[in-house]
Formats: structure tokens, C-alpha cells, sequence
């Protein structure tokens, strides 16, 4: 079987890549990505020599280049994690979250109806369904918790599923979605939370929490993202969602204490609120595993330990990422 992954060279992408090509060995992956700011070749070095694997620098809204390489590479199924990513960016640059995340999405929906395709699986965001209330953590987001974006990122992430339904409806394009909560592990960009404040700490730079830092986020390590995507696309059912969660919550500063705790060393500096800052997400994932079987297998306080870990003996890796060289 021939997988497309778009975003390939991302964080979930490039970890996506190197787990199918070790536990799928029979299969080949073609990857594009852009290689804008997160995009990173040095994440898939050590499969680029891989005859089972083919990067192509490629934007998924330059619809002629998307079609060439589906004429010539004839995929059997296409994982999109190609698209912009940070709330941040996203308050200051709407525009280009759109153009990526929904027109993007829209090219490679068509690319499907017009090249025929096993399944197309658009990778979401549990950010989609807004957020929950600190005073009830008996609430949790459920595939039927009706969208209520909060942030440019998150509407246009929202608008991506609902685009990818509509093909399933209307052309019968086979389609899944899965909305994940906040990933973490090896090759994240440093401007998110856990290697931003693994770096400042490292560096000696304060460490900003915004407002109070009771803001909750159910964590997710890379690889069981990864590992139920790839059960998603074998054996999920098409037009289905599947939310994907860790069942790790943690508020924002319960993360950066246990970082300090665990490095040895850091300061806590508090900021300004990030505007329209979504209070706690908290992921149901009963659907995946009641029909899938999928659960996931690693507790924030072992997953934390493996990032830092990892942070720790790749310092170039982000060191130059940081200083502008790639």
C-alpha cells in the first residue's frame, strides 16, 4: 500500500512518517510538505536513504502540483497534517490559516474525486469543539459535542471537517476525521509549550506562563497519536470522527512545574492572556477504543520524561532551529 502524508515533515507528520515505515515496512510512504517555518528535513533524516520512502517539496493549495503528484504516484490513501497550527500566528495572520488549512484541504479532497482514492483522513484538532469549564471535569468533548471554535487556527481547522464531510455526502469520497488533544514528544517545533519552556529552561531564560496557568489540556504522546491513526486508516469506518485523547490533564502550569521539577532548574514568568484563551479541553476517546480497541499506552509522567529526554540529547536539533539555521 502507497500512503500519502501531507505535512510530513512537521512534528505529528514527520513522527507519523518514521512510525509507519517501522511498523508497516511492506508499505511506502510519499511525503509532501512545504517546509515552511516547522517543517524540518533533518526530522526524516534517518529514513530519506529508504527506498520505501520519497519526500516532494510541495504546497497542498498549489492545485496542478498536487495533481501531478497524484498522477504519478497513484496513492492508495492520503493523511493530511499539512497545515498552520499555532493560535498565536493565527491571531496575528488569519488569511494564511486559511489558505492552508481549508483551501489546502479542499485541493486534496478534489485530487481524491478526480484520482480515485482508498481513503482520504483528515487530521483535526479537539480545539474545533471550543473549550469546557474549569468548575465541571466531569465534561468531556465527544465526536456529537458541536463545534464552537474560539480562535482563527481552530475555525479554520473546523471548517477543514466540515469541507471533508460534505465530499464524503456529496461525491462519496471516503473520508475519516480524528480530533486529537495536545500532542507531545520528539521533533515539536520549539515554540510550543513543552520544548519552549525545556529550552528557555536549558538556556536560562524565564519561562512564560500565560495569566495564571490554570488553563487544562489533556495531553497526548506522539506515538499513540500515531498509532491510532494508523489503526483509523486500516480498519476505521468512512464518514466517521474518532476523538483521540490521553486522558493526561494537566493545567498549563502543572506542565512547566513538573518540566522545572524534572530538569532541575527554571523560572516561572507570567503573561498577558492569550486572547480568547480556551479554558481546559478534555477528550472522551470511548468511541476509538469501543470500536477500534485503541487506548493509549503512555502516562504524562513517563511521556514527559521521554520528551525532556529526548529534548536533552537532540539539543542541535533544536538549538538550530531556534537560532534561524533551518
Amino acid at each position: 500500500m502507497k500512503i500519502l502524508v501531507t505535512g510530513g515533515a512537521g512534528f505529528i507528520g514527520g513522527n507519523f512518517v518514521l512510525y509507519e515505515l517501522e511498523k508497516h515496512p511492506e508499505d511506502s510512504i510519499v511525503c509532501i510538505d512545504l517546509l515552511t517555518y516547522a517543517g524540518n528535513l533533518e526530522t526524516l533524516e534517518s529514513v530519506m536513504s529508504n527506498p520505501a520512502f520519497n519526500f516532494i517539496k510541495a504546497d497542498i493549495a498549489d492545485r496542478q502540483a498536487i495533481y501531478d503528484i497524484f498522477e504519478s504516484e497513484k496513492p492508495d490513501i492520503v493523511v493530511n497534517f499539512a497545515a498552520e497550527s499555532h493560535v498565536d500566528r493565527s491571531i496575528e495572520n488569519p488569511a494564511l490559516f486559511l489558505t492552508t488549512n481549508v483551501m489546502g484541504t479542499q485541493v486534496l479532497l478534489d485530487a481524491c474525486r478526480v484520482f480515485g482514492i482508498g481513503r482520504f483522513h483528515q487530521v483535526s484538532t479537539d480545539e474545533v469543539y471550543g473549550d469546557l469549564p474549569l468548575d465541571r471535569p466531569d465534561l468531556f468533548f465527544t465526536e456529537e459535542t458541536p463545534i464552537h471554535a474560539s480562535s482563527p487556527y481552530s475555525a479554520s481547522k473546523a471548517s477543514a471537517d466540515l469541507l471533508t464531510l460534505a465530499y464524503f455526502r456529496t461525491f462519496k469520497v471516503p473520508v475519516s476525521i480524528s480530533r486529537c488533544s495536545n500532542n507531545y514528544g520528539p521533533y515539536q517545533f520549539p515554540e510550543k509549550l513543552i520544548p519552549l519552556m525545556i529550552a528557555n529552561a536549558l538556556n536560562d531564560k524565564p519561562l512564560p506562563v500565560y495569566g495564571t496557568g490554570e488553563n487544562v489540556r489533556d495531553w497526548l504522546y506522539v506515538k499513540d497519536h500515531c498509532s491510532a491513526i494508523d489503526l483509523i486508516i486500516r480498519c476505521g469506518k468512512e464518514g466517521e470522527i474518532y476523538n483521540i485523547g490521553g486522558h493526561n490533564e494537566r493545567t498549563n502550569l502543572e506542565v512547566v512545574q513538573t518540566i522545572i521539577h524534572e530538569l532541575g532548574r527554571g523560572r516561572i514568568e507570567f503573561v498577558k492572556d492569550r486572547a480568547g484563551h480556551d479554558l481546559r479541553y478534555a477528550i472522551d476517546p470511548s468511541k476509538i477504543y469501543r470500536e477500534l480497541g485503541w487506548l493509549p499506552s503512555t502516562a504524562f509522567n513517563e511521556g514527559i520524561r521521554m520528551a525532556i529526554r529526548w529534548y536533552l540529547d537532540n539539543k542541535a536539533w533544536w538549538e538550530r532551529i531556534i537560532s534561524g539555521e533551518c
